[in-house]
């Protein structure tokens, strides 16, 4: 790849295909400079696709933030895909603040890419989400250390509880 081809491509992957925040930083300009075509665009966001889906962790949801930011530019649905198969072999054994946060995360990945997405898709995802949501309720507060209530605007288990029984109201309304 050529230095201008690399130079459009760290533009592009680095606003996870945004033109809007190339544009407020000054950088849209420079990138329409370099005639990129809509196939090679498409090709380098799932190229991301492919990255951060290998850097999913239960550690951390770095990721599964950055899928999200991907699909508010790039509404894929293998986005949903990875992080529900993820998601679906992973975050049973993890603690109950990365449970919350993925099922969240995963909630607004589906509100991108369900026009995108198929009925079975869907459906698995608001099964497996449902799942996610429904073990953290039932089960005692689990927080591995660094991961402090406070910094989630979480006081204790009622309120972990309160915070998933809403995102189970929110998949509910989104099946209807």
């Amino acid at each position: 790849m050529d230095q201008q081809a690399q130079r459009a491509k760290e533009l592009l992957t680095s606003y996870y295909g945004s033109y809007f925040q190339m544009h407020r930083d000054g950088k849209y300009e420079e990138y329409k400079t370099y005639d990129v075509a809509k196939e090679t665009e498409t090709e380098w966001l799932e190229e991301l696709i492919v990255k951060f889906d290998g850097e999913l962790s239960i550690r951390n949801w770095d990721a599964v933030i950055q899928l999200w930011s991907l699909a508010n530019n790039f509404p894929d649905s293998r986005i949903l895909d990875h992080v529900i198969a993820f998601t679906d072999r992973h975050l049973m054994s993890s603690d109950s603040i990365v449970k919350l946060m993925y099922a969240e995360h995963i909630i607004l990945i589906i509100k991108l890419v369900k026009d995108k997405s198929s009925t079975e898709q869907l459906h698995n995802a608001y099964k497996v989400t449902a799942l996610l949501l429904e073990d953290i309720i039932a089960k005692p507060l689990i927080i591995d250390p660094g991961h402090e209530l406070q910094h989630f605007q979480i006081k204790d288990k009622k309120s972990l509880n309160n915070r998933a029984a809403k995102s189970i109201e929110l998949i509910k309304e989104m099946l209807h």
